[in-house]
C-alpha cells in the first residue's frame, strides 16, 4: 500500500504528464472495448440470425439415398424421430420442422439462386419473435403456394406483396419441378444470412421436391438457452438415444449441411442417415468472422499501445532524470534496488490501472449510445457485421479482458525505466544532485 501510495503522490505531482497519457491509454482502452463489443453483437446478430434462418440449437437433419450416388436432405418419417427427441430432452422448449432445399427464384424482372426453408408457420414460435415484417403477414405461410422474402431479396426480383414468383428446383429423383407462389410478406434484412434464404410454406415446398408426407429436411430442436456447450451436451445425448433406437447416424462433421453433399455422395450407402449439429456447426462458414473481429480488436490495441509505450518510456526517464536526488537519498538510507524497481513500477501499474479504467467507462459508455442510436449499416457492410443495424455489446467478461490485458502491458512497459532506476548507485545519484 505504502508504494501505491508514493506511486499516487509522484503521478499527482506530475499530473499534466500523467494527464496527457492517460487519455492516450484510456482512448485506445475505449476503442478497444467498442471494437470488441461490435464483436460480441456479431456474435449475437449470428447467433440471433442462425437460430432463426436455418437451425435450432440442435439439428437433427440428415440424407436419403435413393441411390449410392443421389442424396436429397430430408429426414424420412420424421415424426417418430421426433418423439425420441421429446423425450430425451425434457428442457426442450420446441421443435419446429424445416424443409430445405435450393432453388431458382424468377420474378417477371429478375431471377435468384436462394436458399428455401419450408416451415409450418404454427410450430415457429420463435420466428415471429425475431423476423420483423415491413410489408405484408407472416400469416400468409398457413396458405399453400406463399413465401416470404427478405427486402434485398424482393429488391432484385422488384416484386411486392401479392405479387407472384416461381420456384423451379431439380426433385429428388433428378427431375426438374416447379411450383407457383405468391408473396404474403417482405421482412427486413438481418445481415449476411438473410441474403441467401427465404421461407416458404412447407406443403408448397414438397409438392415442389415431390417428398412424401411426414417427410422434412430437419428438425430443429430449441433450447431455453442458445449456450453453445448446453446445446453440445444435448447433441450427444440425442446420438446416443438415436443409435439405440435403431436410427443410422453420420459421422460427425461439423460443417453446414449444404457442404456434405459431395462428402454424402461418395459414400455407397443407401436410405436414410441422420446428421447432428449445432447452430454453431450450421453457420461455421462465416462465424470465423467474429473471431477475425476479436483478433483485429487486440491487435490494433496492441499496435497503438506500442506508440504509445514509447511515450511513456521517455516520460519515466524524464522523472527518473528529475528524481535522482530522491532516488539517492532513498538507496543511502537503505532502500534496495528491488524496492526502487517496485516503486516505478507501481507508478506504471497504478497509471495503466486508472487510465484503463476510465477508458472503459467511456467505451461501456459509448457502446450504449451507438446501441440507442440504432444506425442503420448500408448493405455492404451488413454482410460483414451480420446484422442491418450496428450492435456494439461489450460484456463484462471482455471489459474485464481488456482492461488486464492493458494494464499489464502498460506496467511491463515500465519495466526497462524502473530497472534502470534501480541501478542508480546512490553516490552517484548524490553527486548528481548537487
Amino acid at each position: 500500500m505504502m508504494l501505491l501510495r508514493i506511486a499516487f503522490l509522484s503521478l499527482w505531482q506530475h499530473r499534466r504528464r500523467t494527464g496527457v497519457l492517460g487519455i492516450a491509454i484510456g482512448f485506445v482502452t475505449a476503442l478497444v472495448i467498442v471494437l470488441l463489443g461490435v464483436a460480441e453483437g456479431m456474435n449475437q446478430a449470428l447467433i440471433e440470425s442462425s437460430t432463426t434462418l436455418m437451425s435450432g440449437h440442435v439439428n437433427v437433419a440428415g440424407f436419403f439415398k435413393v441411390t449410392a450416388g443421389q442424396a436429397a436432405p430430408v429426414v424420412t418419417k420424421a415424426d417418430g424421430v421426433a418423439e425420441v427427441v421429446r423425450k430425451e430432452v425434457p428442457e426442450l422448449k420446441y421443435i419446429a420442422r424445416r424443409g430445405r432445399g435450393f432453388a431458382k427464384v424468377v420474378s417477371d424482372s429478375g431471377s435468384q439462386l436462394l436458399g428455401l426453408a419450408g416451415v409450418v408457420i404454427e410450430d415457429e414460435k420463435g420466428l415471429r419473435e425475431v423476423l420483423k415484417i415491413k410489408e405484408g403477414s407472416l400469416d400468409g405461410l398457413k396458405k399453400p403456394g406463399s413465401v416470404v422474402l427478405f427486402e434485398d431479396q424482393a429488391a432484385v426480383l422488384e416484386v411486392r406483396v401479392g405479387d407472384a414468383v416461381t420456384i423451379s428446383a431439380p426433385t429428388t429423383r433428378g427431375t426438374n419441378n416447379t411450383v407457383d407462389v405468391t408473396v404474403v410478406a417482405i421482412a427486413r434484412s438481418m445481415g449476411m444470412m438473410s441474403s441467401f434464404s427465404c421461407f416458404l410454406n412447407e406443403t408448397t415446398l414438397e409438392q415442389l421436391y415431390q417428398l412424401a408426407p411426414g417427410t422434412t429436411g430437419a428438425l430443429q430442436v430449441y433450447l431455453p438457452t442458445a449456450d453453445l456447450e448446453v446445446a453440445k451436451k444435448v447433441q450427444a445425448r440425442l446420438k446416443d438415444a438415436l443409435s439405440k433406437a435403431g436410427y443410422l447416424l453420420l459421422e460427425d462433421d461439423p460443417r453446414a449441411f449444404f457442404f456434405k453433399f459431395e462428402s454424402v455422395q461418395r459414400e455407397g450407402w443407401t436410405g436414410q442417415k441422420l446428421d447432428l449439429t449445432t447452430w454453431h456447426d450450421e453457420v461455421s462458414f462465416v462465424a470465423w468472422t467474429v473471431d477475425l473481429m476479436n483478433a483485429l480488436a487486440f491487435l490494433l490495441g496492441f499496435v497503438l499501445l506500442q506508440v504509445i509505450g514509447v511515450g511513456i518510456m521517455i516520460v519515466m526517464w524524464i522523472s527518473i532524470r528529475e528524481r535522482t536526488k530522491e532516488i539517492g537519498t532513498l538507496r543511502a538510507i537503505g532502500m534496495q534496488k528491488l524496492s526502487v524497481l517496485s516503486m516505478f513500477l507501481a507508478e506504471g501499474f497504478l497509471l495503466g490501472l486508472l487510465s484503463t479504467t476510465a477508458g472503459a467507462v467511456v467505451g461501456v459508455v459509448v457502446g450504449q449510445v451507438l446501441n440507442a442510436a440504432r444506425i442503420p449499416l448500408p448493405q455492404g457492410v451488413q454482410f460483414v457485421l451480420l446484422s442491418d443495424r450496428l450492435i456494439v455489446l461489450p460484456t463484462a467478461q471482455w471489459v474485464l479482458a481488456t482492461l488486464v490485458f492493458i494494464t499489464a502491458v502498460v506496467t511491463i512497459i515500465s519495466l526497462l525505466p524502473s530497472w534502470l532506476a534501480a541501478r542508480l548507485k546512490p553516490v552517484t545519484a548524490m553527486q548528481h544532485a548537487s
